[in-house]
């Protein structure tokens, strides 16, 4: 019984961190971590322009849209509306919602290599950062339903580059939902309805998080509520 009352005790204590650093372990992560996939320091996009990137955000959308141009250049161009989203705040976000229709569809196609959908996952982590327009319009485009097949699918190969790859996806995946469900009950309540997420998260928490800030799997599972169950 003594073991039992320690074992809850330590879960609530471990429950309550994870919530009061995730802020903070977000923030952290976009200005040290995140921002490095987007830009080079010389080309660091300054805030503040006319109506928060309006007119890049155009030019990137048109190259997202141009099925001529090669994916990864497409991908690129979402993940950097992600970030003029980021920078740029909620009026940013409510324009490029037009475009991340496109990046739901891309993300739905298999043959997309890890690499690829990475970088889309990164366009919707910045557009649904602390943004609760973009994450209702993230819900309304099926982005939940998306990204829990990532964590719930499987991947059979026996070159390691190829495993790190997806694992590196899943990871992400992780972390675009913690974004999306901080502080967003309809996500919480959707996510906990899936059946099979609570063990993929089990699963997901058990890899080797040493790169990240957090463990992300974790803090989703503590976000959602499983750990109560």
């Amino acid at each position: 019984m003594a073991n039992s009352r320690f074992s809850c005790t330590q879960i609530w204590v471990n429950m309550c961190g994870y919530f009061a650093r995730l802020r903070q372990r977000l923030w952290y992560f976009w200005c040290v971590t995140v921002k490095g996939f987007f830009v080079k320091k010389e080309e660091q996009i300054p805030p503040a322009e006319t109506y928060f990137h309006k007119e890049k955000i155009v030019v990137l959308g048109q190259m997202l849209m141009n099925e001529s141009l090669p994916i990864e250049k497409r991908a690129q161009a979402a993940k950097k509306i992600g970030l003029l989203v980021f920078t740029g705040g909620l009026p940013a976000g409510k324009f490029a919602a037009k475009y991340m229709k496109e990046v739901a569809h891309l993300l739905q196609q298999e043959a997309l290599a890890p690499k690829i959908k990475i970088l889309l996952l990164q366009s919707v982590a910045c557009w649904c950062y602390l943004n609760p327009l973009s994450q209702k319009r993230a819900k309304s485009l099926q982005f939940i339903p998306i990204l829990v097949r990532f964590l719930e699918g499987s991947f059979e190969s026996t070159i390691k580059s190829q495993i790190n790859s997806y694992l590196l996806l899943k990871f992400w995946t992780c972390y675009v939902l913690s974004v999306m469900t901080c502080n967003n009950s309809s996500y919480v309540k959707e996510l906990k309805d899936d059946k099979n997420l609570k063990d993929c998260l089990e699963t997901m928490a058990s890899a080797n998080w040493s790169a990240w800030p957090e463990n992300f799997a974790q803090v989703l599972y503590y976000l959602i509520g499983f750990h109560k169950d």
